[in-house]
């Protein structure tokens, strides 16, 4: 090969190398700072966010600047078949994010199952459709918005009875959380709880009232009595999906809509806007969401189908697509680690 030739191609792999550091760098650079000034108070507009004082607003304002940084620079990366938004949550840290828009708490331990939790009813079913969507069978409801407040669980609770009840009765009733937040005493209301006590006490109590005659509130409050007495759904029993076991998982899917646990507080969940979440995340579970479906994408990109309680500007219209049959057995984001379901 002549000098000539090789110093072409030296000539070329540097100006390559050039040019790859001028992308990367434009990719990670810094947002302009009047763009980001403008769309922090477009968003407080939006959002009708308020600050008490210039040092809050600043303080808030540089959170969101390195949150708008971060899903600029991912959408603008690697595609990785899923993308994020600035959305209600991009004024917050992660730790003020998880306490208040999270709230599952696990048991303690074994000793604490009740004996309403029953064997798994579903252990020998083998036929399954391909792809399901409870939503185009009538069993869900829109999405709902937990608010400021840590009881995701009572939503994920809710949504499942509403599911099964509307499977066995044909009728789709929507249910009061907030019933669960005041009344559930085993559960912590606002600062969390779990879906099995709250299946508990829903037997307990006789069943649950609807939405309409105990609304939700976002807060914490007093038990009231006579708001309760239209038992609008019953359930005799729950179940708890076999741990660790996404086959068993889609068993009980494929049957009803699955109060599921998750961890779902990392930077990309919060900031999840749509396609195929595959993000990096523990199974530190601190989120409920329900499981009302699984399917496909026509790539062949398989994912569970969540509804989610953070309203419907997260998200695809509150609703979430997740990755299913990964490589670890308690899921992603171990969401196979602790499912359940109530029993009609």
């Amino acid at each position: 090969m002549s000098t000539l030739s090789n110093k072409f191609q030296l000539t070329c792999l540097a100006s390559l190398l050039i040019f790859s550091s001028w992308a990367i760098h434009a990719l990670c650079h810094p947002l302009n700072e009047e763009f980001i000034q403008q769309r922090h108070e477009e968003w407080m507009s939006q959002h009708g966010r308020f600050y008490k004082d210039a040092q809050e607003k600043e303080r808030r304002y540089n959170i969101f600047k390195n949150n708008l940084e971060y899903i600029e620079n991912f959408n603008n990366g690697v595609d990785r078949g899923y993308k994020l938004a600035i959305n209600k949550f991009a004024d917050l840290t992660n730790q003020e994010f998880r306490s208040l828009y999270t709230g599952y708490k696990r048991k303690t331990s074994k000793a604490e199952a009740s004996s309403k939790d029953t064997p798994f009813t579903y252990v020998n079913l083998t036929t399954m459709p391909t792809s399901l969507d409870w939503r185009e069978k009538g069993a869900v409801n829109p999405v709902k918005d937990q608010g400021r407040c840590g009881c995701c669980w009572a939503f994920s609770a809710v949504a499942a009875v509403e599911g099964i009840t509307q499977i066995t009765t044909g009728q789709l009733i929507s249910l009061s959380e907030q019933e669960l937040v005041d009344c559930d005493t085993k559960d912590q209301g606002c600062k969390g709880g779990l879906m099995d006590y709250a299946f508990e006490f829903i037997i307990a109590n006789g069943g649950l009232t609807t939405e309409a005659d105990y609304p939700f509130e976002a807060k914490d409050g007093y038990c009231k009595t006579t708001k309760m007495a239209n038992r609008a759904a019953k359930i005799t029993g729950y179940t708890d999906v076999p741990a660790n076991n996404e086959q068993a998982l889609l068993q009980a899917v494929a049957n009803q809509p699955v109060s599921v646990s998750i961890e779902g507080s990392s930077q990309d969940f919060k900031f999840y806007s749509g396609g195929v979440f595959t993000g990096n995340c523990g199974t530190r579970l601190n989120h409920a969401v329900t499981a009302i479906g699984y399917g496909a994408t026509s790539g062949g990109a398989k994912y569970w189908l969540m509804k989610n309680s953070w309203g419907t500007d997260w998200g695809e219209g509150g609703f979430m697509r997740i990755q299913r049959d990964v490589g670890d057995r308690r899921g992603l984001c171990g969401l196979a680690k602790e499912a359940s379901y109530p029993t009609a």
